[in-house]
């Protein structure tokens, strides 16, 4: 099973030549063996990488200045696939004897995401202007099963994406040209395309190509195809035809993803998970909870102080579910400093409390953590928590234990399944808006949406994010150099980066902003979370 990556021209990394890029060096053309950097995968070695289906390769045919291949072969094992089924033994020999190793199918989907998941989320930490641009690809699938559509299906499935499709067909048998075609292609895809989007496109098409998974498809399949084709499949043509084979074919799952994904006026009402309320984005909120700083006092105490949690007033949910209850649990001994997700729960609280909000949005929402804070407090009187993905609002509407809470506070709480990066009347025209640890799973070219969607469209008084401090980093015990907290990041800034992307924001909208961060803060690297407050000039 072969897939081959080729760019086939320099491409400049930033602005045009002789310009500063932003960083502040001069730029240059790139040389082609920089898709090395951007796969993470150096042209002058062959690597194997072991996946459930078998041994994968990652190797460069070719690797010169003016044009770099890379290909990607999986060497699947059919009797293995077939014993991992957990049969003791084979019933019949269709089980052995089938196309499975080499036709291109979820099995190469799945080694692309276990091999190349930093390049399909956009990251380069070396070559950055890079990463977000176009470049001029060429993607060769030798063995491309086209199931009930031919050809003409993979012309329908990438053409609206910006590829030109050009397929070659083989006779089944050329000695029996009776039996027609073989329902392979050769298939080379052209284009000019940013190296991630590029990735995740071959991830979810793939198997739709093939019309089938190599595993069970249960809701979290949604997720995936929300988070890897948010950015290109809602305004695709064929989007239902995408949703419906990369589900299996379970109309609920197909239809609770276009859901997500923000076509909700094609979706029944009926297909959205009970209490929840249609529409659409689907974050770790704490990715970085876990890492150990190298230095035991840092994180350190919250930047805030480490007062005590406010009692719950009249509204607060019952004490069984209480998030106050929890947070007291989290808190740890006072020789442990809290966790730094904790930090930034209690320096969120702060703002919102001195500015006087009172109907906040938690976008994002993830677990709910902050959201039954928000609860806990009775001064919010309407918390509204925002997530894409629907497994997420049911673990934290199981969380909240929202069937256990007194009418009066499942009053104050809407929980709604929706995007960021699109408008949405239910979220507009409150006090304030959270987005916790939230834009670093954005990818890049979304933020402008997102903040069109958050500063343009809902326009609240107030706006809170934080965000990942890239400098402190180093601190962090067995994290690598260069990598990210969370797996799903896009990006992590710098305090630079961070200070420069708010600075836009406040020319493209009615807001001023105060930076600051959450933390103990390393003298020379800064906090670990950075923190900006936006409020709307009236």
């Amino acid at each position: 099973m072969l897939l081959t990556l080729t760019t086939t021209a320099p491409a400049a990394t930033g602005p045009p030549s002789g310009g500063p890029s932003a960083t502040g060096h001069p730029v240059t053309a790139a040389p082609a063996t920089d898709l090395g950097f951007l796969l993470h995968k150096h042209p002058d070695r062959a690597q194997r990488f072991d996946t459930a289906a078998g041994g994968a390769y990652v190797f460069y045919p070719e690797a010169t200045a003016a044009r770099c291949t890379a290909a990607l072969l999986l060497d699947v094992d059919p009797v293995g696939l077939v014993r991992g089924k957990g049969n003791s033994r084979a019933t019949t020999a269709a089980q052995y004897v089938d196309d499975r190793p080499y036709a291109a199918s979820s099995l190469l989907a799945v080694a692309m995401a276990a091999v190349f998941s930093t390049a399909m989320a956009g990251i380069c930490k070396s070559r950055p202007e890079l990463a977000a641009t176009p470049l001029p690809l060429e993607i060769r699938v030798p063995a491309l099963p086209c199931r009930r559509g031919g050809a003409a299906l993979a012309e329908r499935l990438f053409a609206p994406l910006g590829w030109r499709v050009d397929a070659v067909t083989a006779p089944l048998d050329p000695a029996f040209p009776e039996w027609g075609d073989a329902p392979h292609h050769d298939v080379t895809f052209t284009g000019t395309v940013r190296l991630a989007d590029a990735l995740t496109q071959l991830y979810v098409l793939l198997p739709v190509l093939d019309d089938g998974k190599h595993y069970y498809v249960g809701r979290d399949e949604i997720d995936k195809l929300v988070r890897e084709g948010a950015s290109w499949l809602p305004g695709h043509p064929e989007r239902h035809l995408i949703a419906r084979r990369y589900l299996a074919h379970r109309a609920g799952l197909a239809s609770a993803a276009l859901a997500q994904l923000g076509t909700v006026e094609d979706v029944p009402v009926d297909a959205v998970s009970a209490g929840f309320e249609p529409g659409l984005v689907a974050v770790d909120q704490d990715p970085d909870a876990d890492l150990t700083p190298d230095d035991p006092a840092a994180p350190g105490a919250a930047a805030t102080g480490d007062q005590a949690a406010p009692e719950p007033g009249p509204d607060a949910p019952a004490e069984a579910a209480s998030p106050v209850a929890e947070r007291a649990a989290e808190t740890p001994e006072p020789s442990r400093p809290p966790s730094l997700a904790v930090q930034r729960r209690r320096a969120i609280m702060d703002v919102l409390r001195a500015a006087d909000a009172r109907r906040v949005a938690d976008l994002g929402c993830g677990d709910g953590k902050l959201v039954g804070e928000l609860l806990a407090d009775a001064r919010f009187t309407e918390v509204v928590a925002v997530d894409v993905s629907h497994r997420a609002l049911e673990t934290a509407a199981r969380r909240l234990r929202i069937d256990r809470m007194p009418e009066r506070v499942q009053a104050r709480l809407r929980l709604v399944a929706s995007s960021l990066t699109y408008r949405d009347a239910r979220i507009a025209g409150l006090d304030a808006a959270v987005l916790c640890e939230v834009i670093e799973h954005v990818d890049p070219p979304r933020l402008p949406a997102l903040a069109a969607a958050v500063l343009g469209e809902a326009r609240p008084r107030l706006v809170v994010i934080t965000t990942p401090n890239v400098e402190f980093n180093v601190r962090y015990e067995g994290l690598a150099p260069g990598a990210p907290r969370h797996r799903d990041h896009r990006f992590e800034w710098t305090r630079a980066e961070f200070a420069a992307w708010v600075e836009d924001l406040l020319t493209r909208y009615p807001y001023t902003a105060r930076l600051g961060g959450i933390g103990t803060a390393d003298p020379a690297l800064g906090t670990p979370t950075q923190l900006a407050v936006l409020e709307r000039v009236a």
